[in-house]
């Protein structure tokens, strides 16, 4: 059995634990957010260029092919930002939740002996 000043000392480490994961959450979305921020900005850039490019065509031909090109560019563009935005929000997660796991970990082999 467990005496009363292992399990003070086994809570407090489960409280570090999650301050550390807190911790480690909080920065992962300020990096997740400073992707997306800059996301954002690079679509707006490419706006931008879209339509200087847009108004310097001749024709309705290569204003459709100018079109088809930078629909294309879009998508690409949208899907690898998607991926790393996913690959992102991962390892934030994993991360996050490692002090976490540790503590659980701890716990099943502590408390699986006392048994």
């Amino acid at each position: 059995m467990q005496t009363a000043e292992q399990l003070v000392t086994f809570g407090q480490g489960n409280v570090e634990a999650l301050v550390k994961s807190s911790q480690i959450f909080a920065t992962g979305l300020q990096d997740l957010s400073k992707l997306m921020a800059a996301s954002a900005q690079a679509t707006m850039d490419d706006a931008m260029s879209a339509f200087r490019a847009m108004t310097g065509v001749r024709s309705l031909k290569d204003a459709a092919d100018l079109q088809a090109s930078l629909a294309r560019s879009a998508v690409e563009k949208a899907l690898t930002q998607s991926g790393q935005v996913a690959e992102t929000s991962f390892k934030v997660a994993e991360q996050a939740f490692a002090p976490i796991n540790s503590r659980l970990s701890l716990a099943v082999q502590s408390f699986g002996k006392a048994g």
